[in-house]
């Protein structure tokens, strides 16, 4: 997904700098805020909806309109706004110093050189400029690979042939940045994933005679990765049974807000978050839009609709915990292998309810976009957060301005993605003349 938060932050503190406008730091975390919403609702979109298009040529009656594009993707946006704000306090306060937040530390960083400028700022220039040359002289001249591997080295390759190992790395800058920040005992745990894969499973995989033929790419590819999958979603689990906890620590700030003992009344400012009686009914309202969406323009059968709205209301809720705690730790969101499980979870139970065919691929999807919009906003609304705690601006400011960029933002990417493909800016001749 395109992460969208840094180039807004360094185009909010230029723009603060060359206007000199004082003071105006708060300012920036809120369009920052604002603007990361069109990576996270673009990611939403571009993980399950494209499917529609695709499945179009098996199922011709499969239509795609504006309205589900929109409609998916503001409600998920919305949803994990709010299943997330009564999480702030204990990933963002509590495990402070325990999590790395690398994507929170870089944009931070980007806000407070801008703001300062002079001395600070020239860290951050320089650290640009050799980061755009190493990408430039990767990309542009091709220097070296991006992606280097033991299979382009004519002494590996019967080995790599034969025994279905490999070993790869990927040498751009944006890769090496992210394990400086995140630091070594995390891109450890990142490396050891992927040595397991590629130097475990994978071989392994290759001795069935199913797969001797195939390429170590090809064997990842069509069975391994979906290991790794699996592993995500235990993971996802384990980290809802740790969490747990805080889970009931939520809701039970939920309860506490119907019986008048509302938690944001004597909290410090850059500590208050939206009012939890405002929290519970802004959600109650966003479920009550989800299921009349789902019954009138998606599904149209009252128990398929019950049951789809359940899915999506305790995949999104529970796996807000790890989709926010991921982003927190290597500052990358699983949110597209969450979703492959939502997608699975969801089909087996459409079809156990009756829900098959052209339809139920329809609901599959849209439920899908609207599940992962919801935990790629969560993992959004921790960066976002964990930058205004740093800064010290308040919360309850920073979640009310990220509905205004949910909403801008599925306008967009439902335009968009509604737009012909006709529209091109250049068109070959067909013919010399």
């Amino acid at each position: 997904m395109f992460e969208a938060a840094i180039p807004i932050a360094i185009i909010a503190a230029g723009i603060g700098a060359a206007t000199k406008r004082k003071n105006s730091l708060g300012e920036n975390v809120i369009i920052q805020s604002i603007g990361a919403a069109s990576g996270i609702i673009v990611a939403g979109a571009i993980f399950t909806l494209p499917a529609l298009y695709i499945l179009q040529a098996e199922y011709p009656e499969i239509t795609v309109n504006f309205l589900e594009v929109f409609l998916s993707s503001l409600l998920g946006g919305c949803l994990g706004i709010l299943f997330f704000i009564p999480f702030r306090k204990y990933f963002v306060s509590d495990m402070h110093g325990k999590f790395p937040f690398p994507e929170a530390t870089a944009t931070t960083q980007v806000l407070v050189s801008g703001q300062k400028g002079g001395d600070q700022a020239r860290p951050l220039l320089i650290a640009g400029i050799v980061g755009g040359l190493y990408d430039f002289l990767l990309s542009t001249f091709g220097w070296w690979k991006e992606v280097l591997t033991t299979q382009a080295i004519p002494a590996m390759e019967s080995f790599t042939n034969n025994v279905k190992m490999i070993f790869k790395i990927n040498t751009g800058a944006a890769v090496l940045g992210l394990g400086y920040i995140i630091g070594l005992p995390y891109a450890f745990i990142i490396f050891a994933g992927s040595a397991f894969i590629w130097w475990i499973i994978v071989p392994l995989m290759g001795m069935n005679p199913e797969f001797a033929q195939m390429a170590p790419d090809e064997i990842f590819a069509g069975g391994a990765r979906y290991i790794g999958i699996g592993g995500i979603a235990m993971s996802g689990i384990i980290g809802i049974v740790k969490s747990w906890g805080v889970i009931k620590n939520a809701a039970g700030l939920a309860g506490q807000a119907f019986k008048g003992q509302d938690q944001n009344v004597q909290v410090e400012r850059h500590q208050r978050d939206i009012s939890m009686k405002v929290l519970v009914f802004a959600l109650l309202a966003a479920l009550l839009v989800t299921f009349v969406f789902f019954y009138i323009g998606v599904i149209h059968n009252l128990l398929q609709t019950i049951v789809a709205f359940l899915v999506v209301l305790v995949i999104a809720f529970l796996f807000t915990t790890v989709a926010a705690n991921a982003i927190a730790i290597v500052g990358s969101n699983p949110v597209s292998g969450m979703t492959l499980m939502t997608l699975i979870v969801a089909s087996v139970i459409f079809v156990a309810i009756g829900l098959e065919g052209s339809q139920g691929i329809v609901a599959a999807m849209v439920i899908g976009g609207v599940v992962c919009t919801a935990l790629s906003m969560a993992g959004g609304m921790v960066t976002d957060m964990k930058i205004g705690y740093w800064i010290g601006t308040t919360p309850a400011k920073q979640q009310t301005w990220k509905f205004v960029g949910t909403l801008v933002s599925a306008a967009t990417v439902g335009g968009v993605m509604m737009m012909p493909p006709r529209l091109t800016l250049w068109q070959p001749l067909s013919s010399p003349s």
